[in-house]
């Protein structure tokens, strides 16, 4: 797979230079990237091994009750290594999932092994973790990789001149036209560095449809091997069915895609997608300040790991091509969803979920597509179409705030307006362009400044 510069390197450099260093735990679904990752980070070393616990040949290592000295010599000899002191080595450990035991050995590298650089990784890591008798706390590291974002899909296209205005702030008003044409094309095919690199071979959408498919399928089979009983299993292969049409609004686990479901079965089947990465629940919050929490009991809306996944399922791609403003896609659904998924590929040391606001009243409901933690403050994101169009949710949310500070994400250019709620309060409105979504704290901070 083609090498893409990757933001999370930054954070394993950080990781190769600390003195007090533990093994490393990539987590990320599948086809995320993190085998390439380590791959390329491993030019940085000395010698290098890389195991593949999907392998038997592999695997067999971590099925003798040996310490780690013994484990390490034995995976030396089998590769004809000879480990000179002054020497750097990178182990890793793929797919680590596949061996319980090779979890719970991670804390003895710390312990006996601390010169060892030890990265391991692997999918669906959380089904796994319930079968380790004594996990490692405090003893591994953890880092997130997620889909490629924007930023990185500038980069892996070469356009020097293109990314060094995205990254410019404010952006400059020529390369509006050009960032927006080049984000519609990063909407329609997501994020999954596969799917990126054959596009970028030959500029052809048609051909990448296969690779959607073979990823998806793959995704099924995995999940389909951790449920518990048939129902549980036919209940997955439902909501990974029909889940893609509920992208546009909030959902109930009772009777989930007019199914005869209970509402107890489709929360642990939803519960073990989210837990896999490949379908997360993002609860609302109810709250104005900040720490925010997510409320449990209200209706969650769905997040998929991949914006390109969404698109193919639903078969909205030629639909999409023909398109100059994606505010109002599939049901206004599209742009949210890309920007949430932006949004979280921006955490690398956290499973952090973004977060959207309710508030759920007989005579007054309300609800905005995202709020956003700047310092001690919650800053309210409306993703609309045009620079008009209701505040209505927008209003209750600032009337409730002791800040001025609003957002409203759209398919036209940076601007700042000044607006009244009809209650009186004087806020400040940035129309922030939606293929900024990586972009999001630097314009609050210049925004608020």
């Amino acid at each position: 797979m083609q090498e893409f510069k990757r933001h999370i390197e930054e954070d394993l450099l950080f990781w190769k230079d600390k003195s007090d260093r533990k093994p490393l735990l990539l987590r990320g679904a599948r086809q995320v990237g993190k085998s390439t990752l380590v791959r390329k980070f491993s030019h940085l070393f000395d010698s290098y091994i890389e195991l593949n616990l999907e392998l038997e040949k592999d695997a067999h290592f971590f099925d003798k009750n040996i310490s780690v000295r013994e484990l390490l010599d034995a995976i030396l000899l089998s590769r004809r290594i000879q480990l000179e002191s002054n020497k750097t080595l990178l182990l890793f450990i793929d797919e680590i999932q596949e061996r319980p035991l090779a979890i719970q050995l991670l804390r003895y590298f710390y312990e006996v092994l601390p010169h060892i650089y030890v990265i391991a990784a692997g999918s669906l890591l959380e089904f796994a973790l319930g079968e380790v008798k004594s996990f490692p706390v405090g003893r591994v590291e953890f880092l997130y990789l997620h889909p490629i974002n924007f930023a990185e899909f500038l980069e892996a296209e070469g356009n020097t001149q293109l990314l060094e205005a995205f990254q410019s702030v404010p952006i400059p008003a020529v390369a509006h036209d050009l960032l927006l044409e080049r984000f519609h094309i990063y909407c329609i095919l997501g994020g999954l560095p596969e799917v990126v690199k054959r596009y970028l071979q030959d500029g052809n959408f048609t051909r990448v449809k296969s690779v959607y498919n073979s990823i998806w399928n793959t995704y099924k089979a995995d999940i389909e091997k951790y449920a518990s009983n048939k129902t549980e299993l036919q209940i997955l292969r439902h909501i990974l069915r029909v889940a893609p049409n509920y992208l546009d609004q909030r959902i109930t686990f009772q009777n989930f895609g007019n199914s005869s479901y209970r509402s107890r079965e489709v929360g642990e089947a939803f519960r073990s997608l989210d837990a896999a990465g490949v379908i997360r629940l993002i609860y609302p919050t109810t709250d104005y300040q900040a720490p925010a929490i997510y409320d449990l009991k209200k209706a969650p809306r769905l997040q998929f790991l991949d914006t390109g996944i969404v698109n193919n399922a639903l078969g909205i791609q030629g639909e999409l091509i023909q398109l100059s403003d994606f505010t109002n896609a599939y049901r206004g659904a599209l742009i949210p969803h890309i920007i949430t998924q932006e949004i979280i590929s921006l955490h690398t040391d956290t499973d952090e979920k973004p977060l959207f606001w309710v508030r759920d009243k007989a005579q007054s409901s309300a609800e905005i597509d995202l709020v956003y933690r700047h310092n001690s403050i919650l800053i309210p994101i409306e993703i609309k179409s045009g620079t008009t169009g209701s505040m209505k949710s927008l209003h209750q949310f600032i009337n409730r705030v002791d800040h001025q500070w609003a957002i409203r994400m759209y398919g036209g250019k940076l601007s700042v307006e000044t607006h009244k709620t009809p209650e009186g309060k004087t806020f400040q409105l940035l129309n922030l362009p939606y293929y900024l979504g990586t972009r999001i704290h630097d314009y609050i901070a210049y925004f608020v400044k």
